[in-house]
């Protein structure tokens, strides 16, 4: 089974994907910045995360993770975690 490496490519692609799917300027996005509490995200903004992680990585990941996908580290936590389809 393999995973996703974390490296500063897929940092960068991940930041992407965060920053357009919570609709926030780039610079905003913070490693630890919360997503509820610092950006305002909901629960339909998490779903698109992770579909969008699944869909651009090949990965699977469970919804039982996105509780503790509360920020940028905690999402590459939990990416370099994922198995690959």
């Amino acid at each position: 089974m393999s995973t996703v490496v974390i490296d500063e490519k897929t940092e960068a692609t991940v930041r992407e994907i965060l920053v357009n799917s919570l609709d926030l300027e780039g610079e905003e996005l913070t490693r630890t910045g919360l997503f509820v509490e610092d950006y305002g995200a909901d629960s339909l903004g998490a779903i698109e995360v992770l579909s969008a992680l699944e869909k651009t990585f090949d990965v699977t990941i469970e919804q039982e993770e996105l509780p503790a996908m509360v920020n940028l580290e905690a999402v590459l936590d939990v990416l370099s975690r994922a198995a690959a389809r």
